[in-house]
């Protein structure tokens, strides 16, 4: 399932999107890096894929050619995030 990294609500496109799509809720850029499946804040510019460009606006739409769409997982949760995990085994 896509989701829109933004409101993460699920978007319903198939194949790539084009740089004016957006999300139906929302209103956020769709072909965003941070939409991307190469997309990684530990990598080198944000990106995994070696031959892209850096891209600024990791929110914005951009040219890209190397852009596929991120499938979205319980990983893309709020409840995944590892520091929010390490707060819920402290709480009282």
């Amino acid at each position: 399932m896509r989701t829109c990294f933004s409101c993460k609500r699920p978007v319903d496109i198939s194949g790539k999107p084009g740089r004016g799509d957006a999300c139906f809720f929302c209103g956020a850029d769709l072909k965003a890096c941070l939409n991307c499946a190469f997309h990684d804040r530990d990598a080198g510019s944000e990106c995994r894929e070696p031959m892209a460009e850096p891209v600024k606006d990791k929110d914005r739409s951009n040219f890209c050619d190397y852009f596929q769409f991120r499938e979205g997982t319980a990983a893309d949760s709020p409840a995944a995030d590892p520091m929010e995990k390490l707060r819920g085994l402290f709480k009282k």
